[in-house]
């Protein structure tokens, strides 16, 4: 963002992701976590604050915790506790929120994001900790009706969140997204979370400020914490307008705005414009203490060596191995990562199966992906297993299918058995012989002598013409093959 030469302007911004975690059970209790149930079905005395009812933790959630800690470069500290953060909504029925204040189970990480100076081609942003708490409910708001009814939903009660903040180390809407990218692919690609926005398994709060520098005073704007972002776009749409809103503001009410109360504000994705929600909180106003029903956890060395032991590849890693192994471009890579784990295997399966990672990567981007998005197939659902996609792909490779009749087979197999061998037999496939294919091509070009002079003068394309009608003639043929051999008769004439 550009602003007048006279003033010297830098954005600051540090972002709280809210990540649920992938377990079949809240944090607390026995309830499910599964999305999209009838309202307030899944819940119990414990997610619903009854008296007497009391908390047990679950295991899975510590564990994913960790997980998501060390793939963010987190020290996993020896013990952990649990806090009450008192608040008051209509969707929270205990009237607090078990929470982690002073000893988070997650401290002091990092992320590698692409940089925009070619000279450091990375960035690293900080990460200041990642704590474990239970969601609220969910408030629904009926303005339709006339009546502005509302009504809640406390299924997400007590559902495990884990809250991830930066360091406000980003320094524009571009790096935010890129932050945000990287940090969803390491919590889907290990399975910490599946990130769905639009089911809430993955909320953004953005902190953003301006820095300022006029006349050799130095200026900060108070921090505005945006809310109500339910895309990645948004997020960026949303800093960017509160950039220039702050900045504005700041020049219309005489450069005093450092003054002013630091606030909350929503994104209205319709108008994108941010609107004033409430003055923000600080820590004291949540009135945090030591939840009493909850003893510390001890996290023993040992413990975080077997997970950490258990990750894996990282994404970045991945990604590397995937372009110098199966020669394939950074951007065909990315696509292939960004599918997930499963669907890594699956193109290596291929790739070393057809042994041709170019040609492997092309039919996984457009047919495979396309078909898995349209039939909404998981990998373990896909019906040709990678064996037998690989060799379908060999056989284009080695010139013994082309991509169009390759195609044919390949719709075959994802209705019928999945064989390469017997889908080919069954369309009457057949390769066309030497002797076969030069007959077919010596009967085209006596038929069309126009086109053998245009090729003689220099015209190579004209063959083009007699490839369509040899496919016709005999669907069979393959049209690199037809193409050498008609080249060949018309020099020999």
């Amino acid at each position: 963002m550009t602003h007048s030469d006279e003033h010297s302007t830098e954005t600051i911004i540090g972002l709280e992701v809210h990540v649920q975690l992938k377990t079949e059970t809240k944090l607390f209790c026995g309830c499910s976590t599964a999305f999209g149930g009838p309202p307030n079905t899944q819940v119990c005395p414990v997610c619903l604050g009854h008296p007497g009812a009391l908390p047990v933790i679950n295991a899975h959630a510590i564990e994913l915790s960790i997980r998501a800690g060390l793939a963010i470069n987190c020290s996993i500290p020896p013990m952990t506790k649990w806090d009450r953060k008192q608040y008051f909504y209509p969707d929270l029925p205990k009237g607090y929120q078990i929470s982690q204040f002073d000893l988070p189970i997650c401290a002091e990480g990092h992320l590698e994001i692409p940089a925009v100076s070619e000279d450091d081609p990375t960035r690293r942003i900080g990460i200041i900790r990642a704590h474990l708490e239970e969601d609220a409910g969910k408030s629904m708001h009926d303005e339709a009706s006339g009546q502005c009814d509302s009504r809640i939903d406390l299924n997400r009660c007590g559902t495990p969140l884990l809250e991830i903040v930066s360091y406000p180390d980003l320094r524009s809407s571009h790096e935010a997204k890129a932050y945000l990218d990287e940090l969803k692919l390491r919590m889907t690609h290990l399975g910490i979370s599946d990130c769905e926005m639009q089911e809430g398994s993955l909320r953004v709060d953005a902190n953003v400020n301006l820095h300022l520098k006029a006349n050799g005073k130095k200026i900060a704007t108070p921090i505005v914490e945006i809310k109500n972002m339910n895309s990645f776009r948004a997020v960026e749409h949303a800093i960017d307008y509160e950039v220039d809103r702050q900045y504005d503001l700041w020049e219309e009410t005489g450069k005093t705005i450092e003054e002013e109360s630091k606030t909350t504000r929503g994104w209205d994705d319709t108008t994108g414009k941010t609107f004033l929600q409430r003055e923000k909180e600080e820590s004291a106003d949540y009135r945090y203490f030591p939840d009493p029903d909850l003893l510390p956890i001890r996290i023993s060395q040992e413990r975080v060596d077997e997970i950490r032991a258990t990750l894996g590849e990282l994404p970045g890693e991945t990604l590397e191995r995937l372009q110098q192994q199966h020669r394939i471009k950074a951007y065909d890579a990315e696509v292939i990562v960004n599918q997930g784990r499963e669907f890594i295997s699956f193109f290596e399966e291929v790739a070393t199966a057809c042994d041709d990672g170019k040609r492997a990567s092309s039919w996984f981007q457009q047919d495979v992906l396309r078909t898995m998005n349209d039939q909404q197939l998981s990998v373990s659902q896909f019906p040709i297993n990678g064996q037998q996609l690989g060799l379908l792909l060999r056989k284009v490779s080695s010139g013994e299918l082309d991509n169009s009749r390759a195609r044919d087979v390949f719709q075959f197999m994802l209705t019928n058995d999945g064989e390469v061998d017997s889908a080919i037999q069954s369309l009457g496939i057949a390769s066309v012989g030497t002797d076969e294919l030069e007959g077919l091509c010596q009967n085209l070009l006596e038929s069309n002598p126009q086109i053998v002079e245009d090729y003689r003068n220099g015209k190579q394309q004209a063959v083009g013409s007699l490839i369509g009608q040899a496919k016709k003639k005999n669907p069979n043929a393959n049209p690199k093959a037809v193409r050498e051999t008609l080249i060949k008769l018309i020099q020999t004439m």
